[in-house]
């Protein structure tokens, strides 16, 4: 009589999927919130950000004529009609040659120092809020950690309360709910790093090229008549 080697098939091992949602709803309420502080910190990196940029880049949209029009315009002694045209601009560069108009007849020394707090101002109001960026980009990376440390220590209770005996499946579930603050942390940390980085280099082009105009203006009063 013959034995068959026919062997059983082995039971299909279903793969395990990792669900972001999931791993928010088993994090526990420490873990949960940590996430929905993070997901506000996210927010307010994209909107300042967006309406930092557009305003950067409204104050440097100014039109290629605008200097030689100021230029004709005093030459001619026509200084209601440069006063107009820096109103029809209404730009920062424009309204520190505006300020500078208002001086004319004064000291070039008092000119100047009108035209440098008036930059102060404009410098003030192009860099208003993108210093949240940078303090979003430091702080929450160590939000996250902190949300790994409280799932860290979730999980070692969740252990000690069975026993001292280790559940793998119970001890991994815990390290990918404590890891995912650490990841989400460490997106909006880059993201605001990143997001403060190009607005001061925006508004650095903006500083300069308010400078250059403030330079060009008061070189024009200081040209022999």
């Amino acid at each position: 009589m013959m034995v068959s080697n026919i062997q059983a098939p082995a039971p299909l091992q279903t793969e395990k999927t990792l669900s972001l949602i999931e791993l928010i709803q088993n994090g526990g309420l420490g873990g949960q919130i940590i996430i929905g502080v993070l997901s506000l910190l996210l927010l307010m990196v994209v909107y300042i950000y967006f309406e930092r940029l557009f305003a950067i880049r409204a104050a440097v949209k100014i039109a290629p004529t605008f200097m030689p029009q100021i230029r004709s315009f005093i030459t001619q002694g026509k200084l209601d009609g440069a006063q107009q045209l820096c109103i029809q601009e209404n730009a920062p560069v424009s309204r520190l040659v505006s300020k500078g108009l208002s001086r004319i007849g004064r000291p070039l020394e008092d000119i100047n120092t009108a035209i440098e707090n008036a930059g102060r101002l404009e410098v003030y109001q192009l860099e208003k809020n993108i210093s949240i960026l940078a303090t979003i980009a430091g702080a929450a990376p160590m939000l996250g950690f902190l949300g790994t440390v409280i799932g860290m220590i979730l999980s070692i209770f969740e252990i000690s309360n069975a026993g001292g005996n280790i559940d793998m499946q119970l001890l991994a579930d815990g390290l990918y709910t404590a890891m995912t603050t650490t990841v989400a942390g460490l997106i909006v940390g880059i993201l605001g790093y990143i997001s403060y980085n190009h607005l001061v280099v925006k508004t650095n082009k903006a500083v300069y090229l308010m400078e250059a105009t403030s330079l060009e203006f008061l070189d024009l009063l200081n040209e022999p008549a």
